[in-house]
Formats: structure tokens, sequence, C-alpha cells
């Protein structure tokens, strides 16, 4: 790969050698094409395609490729067969196909020395092509927001034949040599490269591509996951605090990785936002390579610290492929997130089990300890949804093959999880054992659908079965013979209740460079691994969750696949977690970023192994990481086979009770956590959401990554994650009351740090006036046995007496809510009433039945309890309010107790048993005017 340093420099002495012909350039049908000439030290022209596209949903994405590797005309070494073009079809795997569609409005300005566009409903957005040097600046409402290659870093390393350099005799000719006017670069590593005992052998030699990416006026920028580092990215030029390396993607096995490190980790997701109180701009780097990204912070314009403003300048360079960058200019992160979405698509809807407590350690050893465990948990009164059994409940890790010994009767074990609703979940990793007469592996050879080496023969490493091969999922008819591996009447010792975790898809190869597979390997369409690598884990994820989709015909079920490794698109089909944690206060600190900004890049179905999967934890970090883990978007507990059992019925007290408190809240809040995981699956938005990202304008929330909000439901929580911690400071931006989630007590003022106090047996939880937010009070050993248990309203009144907030409803199973079968409530309070109203969206007239069948079946499912929190005082003495709507009971009141004001804690009240439907439109009148003015 070029040096940045080497460019530069090379630039400022003989300029840069990139420009866009303007003979080249025309516009039609809202994009522009055009050739950028690249001029080579030999004054060879080397011509790069550029397309540059202005899109319907306000984005640019501007492509750059190579005109001798699109036709061919190149020769490849080591008589290699790969493919001769750059690798272009990582779009076909990342984007959706929705917003792609080209701006038919576009104003077109051709002059001498650049181009000039203008479009968007009101020509808002425009964009310079500047011809030499080449150069892209976007514009939003006349205000520069994104440059491309202003410092001058493009390059595109073209196709040149190997020259191989004379030799000659040591010390001949000394008086001969000149230095050159440019530092050479090493050469020693752009045709073949050694590591860990693996020669990539480099069949097409060095094309790498890179490009600087700038964003005036933006201090802070987010994204780029999987990183273990904080939310606001930290500069990588070295220097106090900062990196001093790259952000690097390159999906990797990496065994107890480093905390606030660039470091490579499981996924890639080359998505980044720039942020300020104004405007939120986003960067889309599609491409499936080996990719690093420099940062850099320039301050412009101060003088004696008055004025002026901070620039962010990135550098991106990929080790292969087309340029392929989407650049999306929005006022706020939440459209930005949604622009985004239309890219690559929204989070999956899961099943409502995904989103409860999963209880997994590699291993549970045989059927019986599952079942044991299973009874265990209920006998200590704490719900769960889901155990895991890792690697060893299969016979000689053979997947699809029960361990005989340990796990003779697995039906029965799934039958006995399947009484309270419960599911489990089993692994199975791409890598397939290479052993004589284990079906799988021989029909993965027999139908050659293997991962090939760069002679053409099957790839051989070792994972966790030792010899494995790698079936190779770009590869359709490998996909189609995966799914044939799922049906129910194929897949032994499995019922409905079973499904898939897919582990070591980067992929992790024991003995590999890097402990991956080499770079020269050959995938379906002789694509080289090394253009495809990042890929690589969303491809065996994709071809999982098709598998249980289609594994029993007429079964019309979410799929529910957990993966380690992805890419861009990944959130389409599942949940992720943070990888092999360890069991540290600091892990525990550092999942809550990490976790954070898998929202913000839109993979938002994510959390952490809560105890942290290395080491084993002190009785307090466990039961901190369960109040944390409470509030991860995925809710699982894992550990290594050698740390000690720790499932939370083992700690004794208090500890067992305040960990069971902690689930039991997750199970409360269930219905609200559905409703944000509806939110991500509609709009793209996080479901649980960074302090800048609910308050843009609040340039003083904009590093915080220690506390964050639940969906739209106003709940704002900071866990404790520091080793004795009996309190907390938690950050208020807006000058709207919050309230303690259990005690009420009030906390106000805007930009101020207010400390919360935190002893072991509490959650730091706020919640913020303004917000309605539903949840089920009930206790239940799983959420199956919730389904049609009735509903609580918490109505948190604001400083001016009002509330809204959004219940979504479906089966929290099947599919039937993409055909209406869902409810959909809009609650509003003001004036002293609270109102429920339908915000379904239309649907189909053969649709119609579908919704009436699912509001048939919810129609018995009532509100029982509605707390008003801060309640106005002229409440107090009213025992009765009035009921109009669909209720199940006659009379149209319903009984009210009020609680005062006192010791800071506000007022509230308990309307109990108002017997409204959930599914209906009805009014519950206080009989007071509660708008502000006093009244509260």
């Amino acid at each position: 790969m070029i040096s940045r340093d080497v460019i530069s420099l090379a630039f400022g002495q003989q300029g840069s050698p990139y420009r866009l012909d303007p003979n080249t350039i025309r516009m039609k049908n809202g994009q522009i094409e055009g050739t950028i000439l690249k001029t080579t030290s030999e004054k060879e022209k080397i011509k790069l395609p550029l397309v540059v596209t202005f899109l319907d949903s306000g984005s640019t994405r501007i492509q750059v490729d190579e005109e001798k590797r699109q036709k061919g005309d190149i020769e490849l070494r080591h008589d290699s067969k790969v493919r001769k073009e750059r690798y272009n079809e990582a779009a076909g795997w990342s984007l959706t196909g929705a917003g792609l569609q080209p701006q038919k409005l576009s104003k077109f300005d051709k002059g001498a020395k650049s181009t000039t566009v203008t479009w968007g409903s009101s020509n808002q957005f425009s964009v310079i092509i500047t011809y030499a040097p080449f150069g892209i600046e976007l514009f939003a409402n006349d205000k520069k927001q994104v440059v491309l290659n202003e410092r001058g870093f493009f390059n595109f390393e073209h196709w040149r034949p190997k020259v191989e350099k004379p030799v000659t005799e040591e010390g001949k000719d000394e008086d001969k040599k000149v230095e050159p006017l440019v530092p050479q670069e090493d050469e020693s590593t752009w045709w073949e490269e050694t590591f860990g005992g693996n020669t990539d052998t480099k069949p097409r030699g060095p094309e790498s591509i890179s490009m600087d990416i700038s964003f005036p006026g933006f201090s802070h920028v987010y994204g780029l996951p999987e990183h273990a580092g904080p939310l606001s990215l930290k500069q990588t030029r070295g220097g106090e605090s900062n990196y001093d390396q790259p952000y690097r993607f390159f999906n990797a096995d990496v065994f107890e990785y480093e905390l606030d490190n660039p470091m490579t980790l499981y996924g890639a997701i080359p998505f980044m936002q720039a942020h300020n109180k104004d405007f939120t701009v986003g960067v889309f780097w599609l491409n499936a390579a080996e990719t690093w990204v420099d940062i850099v912070k320039t301050q412009q314009g101060t003088t004696m610290g008055l004025g002026g403003h901070t620039d962010t300048l990135t550098h991106w360079f990929s080790e292969s492929g087309v340029m392929d960058i989407f650049v999306m200019l929005t006022q706020s992160p939440k459209e930005l997130s949604q622009k985004y979405a239309e890219l690559t698509g929204y989070t999956a809807m899961p099943q409502m089990f995904a989103i409860a407590y999963h209880q997994c350690r590699w291993n549970y050893v045989s059927d019986e300890d599952v079942k044991d465990v299973d009874r265990k948990f209920d006998k200590h009164n704490i719900p769960y949804d889901v155990i895991w059994l890792d690697l060893e409940y299969t016979d000689d890790k053979q997947y699809f093959v029960w361990d005989q010994d340990n796990f003779p009767d697995p039906i029965g074990m799934e039958k006995q999880l399947d009484e309270h609703e419960r599911k489990l979940v089993i692994i199975i990793d791409p890598h397939i054992k290479n052993k004589a007469g284990y079906q799988i592996v021989e029909e993965l050879k027999s139908k050659d659908l293997a991962v090939k080496n760069k002679d053409g023969n099957f790839f051989e490493g070792w994972c966790w079965p030792g010899s494995s091969h790698w079936i190779d999922c770009f590869n359709p008819a490998a996909r189609e013979w995966w799914k044939s591996l799922f049906p129910y009447n194929k897949m032994k010792g499995v019922q409905s209740n079973v499904w898939i975790w897919n582990d070591m898809n980067e992929p992790s190869v024991f003995n590999g460079p890097e402990v991956s597979m080499p770079r020269d390997n050959v995938h379906y369409g002789n694509w080289e691994h090394r253009d495809v690598h990042n890929l690589n884990g969303m491809t065996f994820h994709n071809a999982t969750h098709h598998a249980l989709v289609s594994r029993a015909k007429g079964e019309s079920v979410r799929p529910f696949v957990l993966t380690r490794s992805f890419f861009a698109g990944s959130q389409r089909l599942g949940a992720m977690w943070t990888g092999d944690n360890q069991a540290s206060w600091p892990h525990l600190a550092a999942s809550i970023p990490m976790v954070l900004n898998q929202g913000v890049a839109g993979f938002p179905f994510a959390g952490a192994d809560v105890g942290g999967f290395f080491g084993n934890p002190s009785k307090e970090l466990q039961t901190r990481w369960y109040q944390a883990g409470a509030f991860y978007p995925f809710f699982r507990a894992h550990a290594h086979i050698d740390t000690r059992r720790r499932e939370p019925y083992l700690l004794g007290e208090p500890y067992t009770e305040i960990m069971a408190q902690a689930v039991r809240l997750r199970y409360s809040l269930l219905p609200s956590w559905y409703t944000a995981f509806r939110e991500a699956a509609t709009e793209g938005v996080p479901i649980v959401r960074a302090q800048y990202y609910v308050h843009p304008h609040d340039e003083a929330g904009f590093d915080i990554d220690d506390q964050f909000y639940i969906g739209s439901t106003g709940l704002l929580v900071k866990p404790v994650v520091t080793e004795g911690g009996e309190s907390v400071d938690i950050y208020l931006a807006d000058d709207e009351t919050y309230f303690d989630y259990s005690t009420y007590k009030t906390y106000s003022g805007a930009g101020k740090r207010h400390s919360v106090t935190a002893p072991l047996d509490k959650i730091p939880l706020l919640m913020q006036g303004g917000n309605i937010f539903a949840r089920k009070d009930r206790p239940r050993r799983s959420s199956g046995l919730m389904k049609f248990d009735p509903y609580t309203l918490v109505v948190v009144l604001g400083r001016d007496g009002r509330a809204d907030g959004e219940l979504y409803i479906d089966d929290g199973e099947t599919y039937d809510f993409e055909h209406g079968g869902y409810i959909h409530r809009n609650f509003t309070f003001g004036n002293g009433s609270l109102k429920s109203q339908d915000v379904s969206s239309s649907v189909s007239t053969k649709d119609t039945k579908k919704k009436a069948v699912y509001l048939k079946t919810m129609d018995n499912v009532l509100v029982e309890r509605i707390i008003i929190v801060n309640a106005p005082k002229s409440l107090e003495g009213k025992s009765e309010v009035k009921v109009t709507g669909q209720s199940s009971k006659s009379g149209g009141t319903a009984s009210m107790s009020y609680h005062v004001a006192k010791d800071g804690n506000a007022a509230w009240a308990v309307i109990r048993n108002p017997a409204v439907k959930i599914g209906a439109d009805w009014s519950i009148d206080l009989g007071v005017n509660t708008d502000a003015k006093g009244e509260l």
C-alpha cells in the first residue's frame, strides 16, 4: 500500500497526477459520467471511469473504477485464474435497492474548471466537481459539508506488470548513483508477502485505493464499528489521549481484545457520521477488503482562543476493490439514520423471545444439565427465554450431529423448555470437519461448494474440529445446499423452538495468517478472498437466516440467528454481540459505547457477554453487569469453558435477588423495548440512543457515551461501571424535569450533571417528563407467557402538563405484522385527559381480514393500571375518573388514588382497573385541567 506521506510529498513537488478530463463529462438521468486521468511518472495516462449519482434520497454516490481492469486488459501473475476486474459485487450484498434511484430534477452547469450540480426538493443540495486536481465539494443549504480529495490523498494503484530490476555488483558505479526527487517506496511487499508461514501471491499486484474526506466545521465523528473505543472517534496520528495508528477493518478472531484501541475486531461497518449542532452528515465507504481510516482534527481561524472552528480530516484506504462512496447530507442524526437504512436495509423485526433474557455458557454438558438449569431458574423466580449450547453438544465437533452420550434425548430437553415457551439456541459455524464418513463434509466436497486455495483445490485449515473445510456462501448453490440441511425431517434432534448461533465466521482459521484465511484463497466467481474478506461473515449469516425461514413448508416464523462477524447490511439478518470480552470493570464500561456505536452504524440489535467471557467476575461485578445488560438490546450472559458456573441463582443473597430484579425489570419493560425495535425496523434509528443523538443541538453532550436513552420512551439510564460505585453523575441536556424510575425523585436543570445515588441494588434510571411508556407488571417465567397479560401505562407529565408516547404490539412470532396483524397506538395526555388513538398504517383490502383476526385475539387484553408521575395538585382528593370508549366494564368510571409530593419526590396518581382495551380508541378524563402555568 502506498505511503500517505510519500503521496502528499510527491503532490506537493510535482502536482496531483489525477485530473478529470472535461471532454468526457456528460450528464444523463441524474448521473455524471466522466474519466479521471492518472498521469504516471512514465507519462502514461491511466483511465479511471467516474460515475457520480445524485440520488432521490438526497445522497450522492461516487464510483471510480479502472478501465483496463474493467475490460480484462491485464495479465495475471503465476498463471492465476482469478478475476481480472476489481471486485464490484459488495453493493449486491449490502444495498437493498431502496433510495438508489437517481434524482431527476438535477441542475447541471459545466464550466471551464469545474462542474456544478444542484438538486433536492428545494435545491438545497449542490456539488462542485473540480477537474484539476480532481476533487468534489458537497454543500447543503449553501454551507460546505464534505470535501473529497481536499488534501490530495486520492490514489488508485493501477495495474502494471512487475518489472524485474537488474542485479548489480555491490559497490559498482557508486559515483553514478542519483538520489531520486521523491523518496521511493519499498516494493518488497507489492508483489508478494509472507506472513505467519503463508505466502500471499498477489496475482494482480498492488491495487489499493484511497481518498481523503474532510468534514469542515465538524469536531465529532462517530461510527466505524467494530472497535473497542469511545463513541466519539479519536484522532489517529498520536498525541495525548489519541491513537498512533488508523482504525482498521479486517474482521478477525481476536483473543482477549484490548480496550481503547483502533485494532480490528470481529465486524466491519465502514460508515461514519460527522455531527455538529446544525448538521449531521455521513460517509459510507462500500468496500469489503481490508480498510483503514485515519482521523485528524485541526483548528481553523482561531485567534487568541476566540472564534474559529474545528475540521475533521479523514483518510480512507482499502487493499483492493472499486471506490464506491456514499455521502449523505442531513440536518439530524435521525434523518441520517433513515437515509443510511434506505441504502443498506432496516433492522429485522425479531421475535419477542429474542429481546428477552438469554442464558449461555461454553458449555452446558448434557441434556440433563440443561433441564436442571431450566428448573432452577423457575425455583428462584428468575425469568428467562433462551438457553444456549456451545460446541460440546456435537459429536466430535460435527455440526448437525448430536453427542449421543451427553445429549441422548434432545427432543425431550426441547419439550421441557417448550412447556414454558422457552427456546434453545445451538452453535453452527462455517468450518466443516474434514472427516471421512461425515455426511456434511462429503456433500460439501462432492457438490464442490467449499472455498478453494490459490491452486484451485479445497482449502484446508484448522479450527475447533481440527482439519476443516469452509462452506463458500458466496456461491448460490452452496446457500441452497445449506438451506437443505435445516428442515425438521432432516436436522435430527431439533424442533421448532431451536434457533442458531453463527460464530467464528470472520472466518477464524487457527493456522492461517492473522488467524484467518489466506488472502489469495478463491471464492465463487473467482474472486480472491482479499476482495471479500469483510463480507465473508455476513454471507454465512445470510445463508443461515434464509435456511431457518424455509425449514418448514408453510411456516411463517421470524428466524433468530446471532452472528459474531458482520458487515453493512447484516442488520437485516439478526443480532450481533461484541465477542470475547473479559470479566473486568473496564470491559463492562467499554461495552456501552461499543453497543451505542453499533446503533449509530445501523446495526442496533447488539449486546456484550454479560459477566465477561474470559475470567471470573466478582459478585459485585457480575451484579452490576446484569444491571447494565438489562439495557442492552441483546441481553445474554455467556462465559468461557474454563470459568466457574455463574448462573445468577448460584451467587447467593443479596446478589441473586438483585440480579433477578434487573432481569424482571427487563421483562416488565418488554413492551417498550419491542416498540423501540419497531422504530428501528421501520425508521432505521438506534434502539439505545446516545446523548448527542437525542439532543443534537447540545454540544456539551457530544462526547458523552456512558449514559443513553431507550428508544423514544424518555427512559435515561447510566449503569454503574466502577467497583464500589454507589452513585453516578447523570448529565441532563434539556430543561425538562426528570424523575427517578422507582422513587419519582425530581431532577431538573439543563446543561448540568446531577448526582444519582446507586447502591448495589439500584440501577440509575430516570424518566424524562413529557413521555408515556408501557410495561407489564405481572412476573412470568418467560415472555411467551406474558403475551395476553394486561398493560400498565406510565404517564410522566412534562413541565407543560403534557405527555405522549407509542406502543407497538404484534404476535411476537410470525410475519403477520407485514399484512396488518398488529396494534400501533399513540397515547397523548393534555388538558387533563389521556387518549389512545390508532396510528396503524393503512392495509390493503386483502390484509384487512388478517388485521381483524389479530385484533380479535387481543380483544380481552386490557390496561390494568395507569400511573401518572408529576401529577397535578388539583387531583388531590379525587377518587374517580371518567372512562370513555371501549372498555370491558360498564359504569364509565375508574378509581384513582393520589400521593402528594414530599422529600423531593414528585406527586403521583394511580388509576386502577380502567379496563380499557389496549387495541381500541378510548379516553380517560381526570376532571381537571393539567396545563402548566403553576398547576404542576
